[in-house]
């Protein structure tokens, strides 16, 4: 049997040949079908298969994009904060200042549904005439769609209520600082793990509707408690006033703590990313200050809808209607909105500058200690010497007597010695003669 070569190269934009068998197969495949009858050899029908093999193989296509091998994972870090911190839970502290009957324990009930006093006693007139500020804490627990707060409302009773109120602003100011103080001892310390927060993020100060401004009380507290807690005026039992003369109240207020270079809660800007619902939110909010509020824990019933609100002869007062009340306002400011941002601006703007002081003092006194020891080793040290040239001084005059002695042994010496010279002298002058 003769050896057959075997067949030329292709080129390389074909794929490579069957073998001659399966070739042939394929080749007379595809020409019973195109009607070709002819007889080829070998070779022949590995170049027809070749020709045909684009149909029989296609060209394999790329491979889609593979969303997952670009993907790292950091994009999951806001669930993890988010699942950290619902776990741990959040606090907020919030300070009420403000004179008897302007509605400040109504208005916190209203805001977050509860009721902290139950048992509280007015004092009565005897009591008020030496009435006291103080301090009370009370602390809730409150739990929303999986979301737990712990609430500490810091109320000060007596506030306003004594003849002479001079020093009525001194007790909420020491509270603020003790707290600052305590924190700052925790922070301090070895064990840092599990510091409790007590400082105050908000001060909800109430103004009275009856004034026609601002009085001395209200801006000796508010001038000193402006760099220590953020504060939010808010105008009590605003139901008493109507539209224009709220509105006119405001304008006074804000015209009294310009003049007086008082700083409250500064909102902060929107981002430009946030959408216009709420930048409009967010410039209606700040229209808003002082807040006008009505608190009220009753539930009545008007054109068949429950809502909170004051019963009078005239009518019905809405505490969440915007017409009758900033309550929704307040509400969603202090609680949706800006409560971690209030928190923030405690511990990076008020903590730290109360911080800044702790710090520039104990430096000051630092110094002053090291001052005070530098003195007392100086004066230790001019002492030391002051001992040592007495003692060399007395060594000197020591030594100077003994000398003096020395010459006085050696002058008696020669004296003994000449006076024996001469008696020899007188006795051989004796023998002599």
């Amino acid at each position: 049997m003769k050896h057959q070569p075997p067949p030329p190269p292709l080129p390389l934009s074909q794929p490579p040949s069957l073998g001659g068998a399966t070739g042939g197969v394929v080749a007379s495949a595809i020409s019973s079908l195109n009607g070709n009858n002819n007889n080829n050899s070998s070779a022949t029908n590995g170049l027809e298969a070749g020709k045909c093999r684009p149909t029989l193989y296609p060209k394999p296509k790329t491979p889609s994009f593979d969303k997952d091998r670009d993907y790292i994972g950091f994009a999951t870090l806001p669930e993890q904060v988010h699942r950290k911190s619902v776990k741990r839970g959040f606090e907020f502290t919030l300070m009420v200042v403000g004179e008897s009957g302007l509605g400040k324990s109504t208005l916190i009930n209203s805001l977050f549904l509860g009721d902290l006093y139950k048992n509280r006693q007015m004092p009565n007139v005897e009591e008020r005439i030496e009435k006291t500020t103080k301090v009370e804490k009370k602390t809730m627990d409150i739990e929303e769609r999986g979301v737990r707060l712990r609430l500490t409302v810091v109320d000060t009773p007596g506030f306003g209520d004594a003849v002479n109120c001079e020093d009525s602003w001194r007790v909420c100011t020491q509270y603020i600082d003790e707290q600052f103080r305590q924190y700052f001892t925790d922070e301090s310390g070895l064990n840092r793990r599990n510091i409790q927060d007590n400082r105050v993020h908000c001060c909800l100060y109430f103004v009275p509707p009856w004034g026609h401004s601002l009085r001395q009380m209200d801006l000796d507290l508010i001038r000193r408690l402006h760099r220590k807690v953020n504060i939010v005026l808010v105008i009590g039992k605003a139901d008493c006033l109507n539209k224009q003369e709220v509105r006119k109240l405001k304008e006074r207020i804000l015209q009294d703590l310009e003049d007086n270079h008082i700083q409250l809660y500064q909102f902060p800007e929107c981002d430009s990313d946030e959408d216009e619902d709420f930048k409009q939110q967010d410039r209606e909010l700040k229209a808003s200050i002082p807040f006008a509020v009505v608190g009220s824990n009753t539930i009545l019933e008007v054109a068949g809808k429950k809502v909170r609100g004051r019963q009078y002869p005239w009518g019905v007062v809405n505490v969440e209607d915007p017409e009758h009340s900033d309550f929704i306002k307040l509400r969603t400011f202090l609680i949706s909105t800006h409560m971690q941002d209030l928190k923030d601006t405690t511990q990076d703007v008020h903590y730290e500058n109360f911080r800044a002081q702790c710090i520039s003092q104990i430096s000051q006194h630092a110094l002053r200690e090291r001052g005070k020891l530098k003195r007392d080793s100086i004066s230790s040290t001019n002492g030391f010497d002051a001992a040592i040239s007495e003692t060399d001084r007395l060594l000197l005059q020591k030594d100077e007597e003994i000398r003096r002695m020395q010459d006085m042994l050696t002058q008696m010496q020669e004296k003994l010695k000449q006076t024996h010279l001469m008696e020899m002298k007188k006795n051989d002058s004796v023998i002599d003669v």
